[in-house]
């Protein structure tokens, strides 16, 4: 491990995270008998919970290293909407968080019987135009009270004007980390970072043959989107930093691997909290990469501590 920033340095780095906040919710019980409705088992619930997802969950990850995070999104004006509101406070997020009534906020709900999930269920609705328009307008606002900008693609429609956020986050010296989705990384030009995990690169940039083919294809897209660095994430083969001064990968912190929810939150959370906190890319890259690999060792969407990742 490098050289690690004291907890006085991380708890002083600020993280705006925009993007789709979620509420992940869990309904865990035991199957115990197949239903005679259908041939499929019956979860008799036992017990619930309630955690931050998405974007929300980005920022909570922040938070559980140490350091501090503002949450900028739209929510519906719902009961779940309330319960990502009552959890942000409860993780010391500061909250930034838009309403809108013509929305529902987004949920996946997952089943899980015996430590294993059997289905999950997504409520989800895209948020209106002039709710995002406010959204802009306030993120403006915002930036000089952060370190690092940290934008969380989901799909959902709460980075509809992530191009304008990203040319304003440059404007103001930000670095400005994505978490990216869909087939279109265009809209991403600009960026300081972004993290696509295999899937995702293959479905922007095609099969690659080779790790050759693969560098090719990586710094093609870096270059003509303008980014410094993408930081692909491969499960068990680690990661690999492309940038102007070529590939560079890291193997995979060695574990058992239980759950791999909500992963790439913490990767790319840690990643921007080492970044705001002084710390050189490829440094923040290794650290990022062993909260990743101690995050699949846990349920659900979880954390990493500060203690867990230098150890004291």
């Amino acid at each position: 491990m490098p050289a690690h920033p004291s907890p006085a340095t991380v708890s002083a780095a600020r993280v705006l995270v925009a993007g789709d906040a979620m509420l992940d919710r869990y309904w865990f019980g035991d199957v115990e008998r197949i239903s005679p409705e259908a041939p499929v088992p019956v979860l008799r619930v036992l017990t619930t919970e309630e955690r931050l997802g998405g974007a929300a969950n980005v920022a909570r990850n922040i938070v559980a290293v140490g350091a501090r995070a503002g949450l900028l999104s739209v929510i519906g004006s719902d009961e779940a909407g309330r319960m990502v509101t009552a959890l942000a406070a409860q993780h010391r997020i500061t909250p930034y968080l838009h309403e809108d009534a013509t929305i529902t906020t987004t949920v996946k709900l997952r089943l899980i019987a015996r430590q294993q999930q059997m289905v999950r269920a997504d409520f989800e609705h895209a948020p209106e135009a002039e709710v995002l328009t406010a959204h802009l307008d306030e993120y403006r606002g915002l930036l000089n009270d952060y370190d690092a900008v940290l934008l969380s693609d989901y799909g959902k429609g709460g980075l509809t004007h992530i191009a304008r956020m990203i040319e304003l986050a440059r404007a103001a010296g930000k670095p400005i980390l994505v978490d990216p989705k869909g087939d279109d990384y265009s809209r991403y030009a600009g960026a300081t970072l972004i993290t696509p995990n295999r899937a995702e690169l293959r479905e922007v940039v095609g099969r690659w043959r080779d790790e050759a083919d693969l560098t090719a294809r990586a710094q093609d897209l870096r270059e003509q989107l303008r980014i410094d660095a993408l930081l692909l994430t491969r499960s068990e083969e680690g990661m690999t930093l492309f940038t102007a001064e070529g590939a560079w990968s890291i193997p995979a912190v060695a574990r058992e691997v239980f759950d791999v929810s909500g992963a790439g939150d913490t990767v790319i959370a840690v990643l921007a909290v080492m970044l705001a906190a002084g710390m050189p890319l490829r440094d923040a890259v290794i650290v990022a990469n062993r909260a990743g690999g101690i995050v699949v060792g846990k349920l659900g969407t979880a954390t990493v501590s500060y203690d867990e990742l230098f150890g004291q």
